[in-house]
């Protein structure tokens, strides 16, 4: 409210609002999602049973219990033990190195497996914020003319839109006239240029001071669409401006690179329109795409993929994504123009405003436990491997004590690797947000 004063009545209580809502369904989300298996356990499923196998069948054969100690000693399970997490910790460092935070180890497990990944549309694939996309003239005027004079005027308002159409005009090289401006805040601007009245605003604003013009309205109604400013010159629509919003720099390599790398299934989920969904997803290259969904379409969305055993990113970067940040398998939030809900529903918090650092999590991610199951394999090899000796009565419990410290320092060794720069990608420089 800019002029005056106003009253404002509450209708509900802030328990029923939608922000509630979205807060009650991220609850839900995380309570519901199945625990993360982790690397370790899988590997030591196996490990102890073999072991215990081996010590088994050595006392029966040999009877000597000197054998199997030293069985036992040379069975280290550190490499199960140590590799995954410092290979994890690597990978964490190295990730927030390039401003990509992972809230837990177990995240950075998952999004190696990533099979499939769902995008919001709006500050996701999109920058999030309007540009003039086309200017449609309704024949009295060009469509140069026609921008510079609503420009002028909006010039000498403070609504973000305006801001947009001086950034066109600007941007196309044309020259600004002053005006003397009156703004009616949330209908639209009115002023005079080169002594021609302009008035930039909504439809209904225009209608209202020349209700004449119903039929040049409803021409340009049929030949626009989306987020408009209609214009009316000398008391006449002259026009219409379309706004639409941008996408974001690089957003088709990113999604071909998620192709690269495995990720099969890609698929847009929007609460905007499904005309501007879809004609976002198919600029970056995805064909599923849906929208006009509500926060609970899209968390029923993810639960589908996941129920058809998806290993699901979800991809957001608004409130309204946040259930279903919480539903996949793992949610990475772009919070490059803040956090909130979002971020607190989210496995991975991107603080950069880069869509491309969703590819480097990845990447990343698939390094690290690359690393981790080469230490696993390494690690146990080794053990297997003087485990046979050892059975064969070839090392004794002291000297399989030094040899097992000397495989946990290997595993160790090449765990921390995960935490160099993968070569052709270096960390950004963190820039506060």
């Amino acid at each position: 409210n800019v002029e005056g004063s106003i009253s404002v009545r509450a209708t509900a209580l802030a328990a029923e609002s939608q922000y509630a809502r979205i807060v009650e369904l991220v609850r839900a989300a995380q309570a519901s999602k199945a625990p993360l298996q982790r690397l370790a356990d899988r590997y030591a499923v196996w490990f102890t049973p073999i072991t215990l196998a081996a010590c088994a069948v050595t006392y029966l054969i040999t009877r000597d219990p000197v054998r199997v100690l030293a069985i036992l000693v040379v069975a280290t399970p550190c490499p199960l033990i140590l590799a995954t997490p410092v290979a994890i910790i690597g990978g964490v460092n190295a990730a927030a190195r390039r401003q990509i935070i992972v809230r837990n180890g177990g995240a950075l497990e998952a999004l190696a497996r990533t099979t499939a990944a769902v995008f919001d549309k709006t500050g996701t694939l999109t920058v999030g914020m309007p540009r003039v996309s086309r200017v449609v003239s309704a024949g009295t005027l060009g469509e140069a003319d026609l921008l510079r004079l609503a420009a002028s005027v909006e010039h000498g308002s403070g609504h973000q839109l305006a801001r947009t159409v001086v950034d066109a005009a600007q941007a196309a090289g044309l020259s600004l006239a002053p005006a003397h401006v009156t703004e009616f805040p949330g209908r639209g601007v009115a002023g005079v240029v080169d002594g021609r009245d302009v008035l930039v605003g909504a439809k209904a604003f225009l209608l209202e001071r020349y209700a004449g013009e119903e039929p040049s309205v409803a021409a340009l109604d049929a030949r626009t669409e989306g987020l408009r400013a209609w214009v009316a010159v000398d008391a006449r629509i002259a026009g219409v401006i379309e706004y639409a919003d941008a996408l974001r720099p690089g957003a088709r390599e990113i999604v071909a690179q998620l192709r690269e790398l495995g990720v099969t299934r890609l698929l847009v989920r929007s609460g905007d329109t499904a005309s501007n969904t879809s004609a976002v997803a198919a600029a970056v290259g995805i064909a599923d795409a849906r929208g006009d969904l509500l926060p609970e379409d899209k968390v029923q969305a993810i639960r589908e993929l996941v129920d058809e055993g998806e290993q699901v990113v979800m991809v957001g970067d608004g409130t309204n994504d946040a259930p279903a940040l919480g539903t996949a398998t793992v949610g990475i939030a772009l919070a490059g123009h803040g956090g909130g809900i979002t971020a607190e529903a989210a496995d991975i918090v991107v603080l950069a405003d880069d869509l491309g650092r969703v590819v480097s999590a990845i990447r990343i991610a698939r390094r690290t436990i690359r690393i981790a199951h080469q230490s696993i394999w390494v690690g146990l090899g080794l053990s297997g491997v003087a485990m046979g000796f050892a059975a064969a009565g070839m090392i004794p419990p002291i000297t399989g004590a030094l040899l097992q410290e000397a495989i946990d320092v290997a595993v160790i060794l090449n765990a921390l690797r995960s935490s160099r720069t993968p070569a052709g990608d270096h960390p950004a420089t963190l820039h506060p947000v």
